[in-house]
């Protein structure tokens, strides 16, 4: 699993499986322009296989919900 959601870690915000880093954090990185290494440099406790492994997630979702419109 690449995200962990437990209500004893951030009130259950999901984060990156073994850090406190929110999920939304990566988002808000890409969102403000920031590359994947900006946010890698930033929360070194998130590997980079994770990081994209949450983008191949987030796009399969988008793209599995736009097929069922």
């Amino acid at each position: 699993m690449t995200i962990t959601v437990d209500p004893e870690i951030h009130s259950g915000t999901p984060v990156f499986p073994g850090t406190r880093v929110p999920v939304k954090t990566l988002f808000d990185h890409l969102e403000a322009g920031d590359s994947l290494e900006v946010f890698l440099d930033d929360f070194p406790s998130v590997s980079r296989e994770l990081a994209v492994a949450v983008l191949e997630e987030a796009r399969a979702a988008l793209i599995s919900d736009a097929h069922t419109a």
